[in-house]
């Protein structure tokens, strides 16, 4: 193995294996706490809650584990033009998306409430928690917010979809980095150029990070089997992040119905989509991502999440699965563990730890 640096006691984990943060749901506190119990670093997406919210989810993971837990947030958890959205533009949007919400016979939404960052106030709560990690993604936290991590022993990691990404993070005194490969599930978290101008796979940002950054790089998209996270250690990984996979575990936040999608043929294909929430993310393909995949225009981050949030719970309710998107890393087609403790079994026995 050609890791620079074991993580594990970085973290004061057992393994170098992070749970992926989920947003929108899937992240669920019996996840992390059963990922950490595990021996590894269970992460919860909180980006979407409000501060009260967060200081409930850390207190339920405290009550499940006593190891150390990741709490991630979105830097840029907005889109500049959220806060002014006006009615002609929403008009213009939803026509596109009208014929489908026909189809569900429910009413076409309103326009949704302009939005604004969360972010600060979020990291107010979070530092008074102190979680053992803080990671982040879509951008880096100031100086001041960094510096108050270091005095309170946070060990905190960045996203990095580029090299010149990478080594902002690192300038700033970041601790841990994740090469975030398109091959990953969810959202693209790019920061400097646009996602679209960001699309490097995992095996060369890693190969590319471990060379040029003295930080701990820990390889993310595509990664469910020891087999992926030996090629990436070989690379120069320190440790991998795994997202797909423990998604699918019956701990996580997904439904039955996202599940059954997971394990079906349908994980076979993956694409990148704005359609659902406005910012490019990679899921399992559905028929409104297919159609719409070249539409000239959505709302920003996060309205159109929300716009199309009556659309989607509809569609699930009627049983159309095929209508939509589900969020899951390019490798879905090999998740094969229903469980954290298969999963791990698994992937402990052939890395012989």
């Amino acid at each position: 193995m050609n890791r620079k640096k074991d993580i594990a006691p970085v973290l004061k984990i057992q393994y170098p294996l992070l749970q992926g943060p989920f947003g929108g749901g899937l992240s669920s506190s019996r996840l992390v706490a059963a990922v950490s119990n595990a021996g590894g670093l269970g992460g919860y997406g909180a980006y979407q809650l409000e501060p009260l919210q967060i200081k409930q989810v850390v207190k339920e993971i405290r009550a499940l584990t006593n190891k150390p837990f990741n709490i991630n947030l979105w830097v840029n958890d907005a889109d500049a033009n959220a806060s002014d959205l006006n009615d002609v533009e929403f008009e213009h949007v939803a026509a596109s998306f009208k014929p489908y919400f026909d189809e569900l016979n429910i009413p076409l939404p309103s326009k949704p409430q302009n939005a604004a960052s969360k972010f600060e106030k979020q990291v107010e709560v979070l530092l008074s928690l102190q979680p053992a990690v803080f990671s982040f993604v879509f951008g880096i936290p100031s100086r001041e917010i960094l510096n108050e991590c270091r005095k309170r022993q946070i060990t905190t990691i960045g996203a990095a979809t580029t090299l010149d990404e990478a080594m902002a993070l690192e300038d700033a005194g970041v601790d841990l980095i994740v090469a975030s490969g398109f091959e990953a599930g969810g959202h693209r978290p790019s920061f400097i150029q646009t996602p679209e101008l960001s699309l490097h796979g995992t095996f060369t940002l890693v190969h590319q990070l471990s060379s040029k950054v003295k930080a701990p790089v820990i390889a993310a998209g595509g990664i469910v089997d020891a087999r992926s996270i030996k090629a990436a250690f070989k690379l120069g990984a320190s440790g991998v992040q795994i997202g797909t996979a423990f998604l699918a575990c019956e701990e996580s936040g997904a439904s039955n119905e996202y599940r059954e999608v997971l394990f079906s043929d349908r994980a076979k294909y993956t694409s990148l989509t704005n359609v659902f929430t406005g910012r490019l993310a990679r899921g399992i393909s559905g028929r409104i991502g297919n159609d719409l995949r070249d539409v000239a225009e959505v709302l920003p981050f996060p309205l159109q999440s929300v716009f199309l949030s009556p659309l989607r719970k509809a569609a699930i309710e009627q049983g159309r699965m095929e209508m939509l998107t589900f969020w899951a890393g390019q490798n879905a087609l090999s998740v094969k563990h229903k469980t954290v403790q298969l999963l791990f079994k698994s992937i402990i026995e052939d890395m012989q730890w």
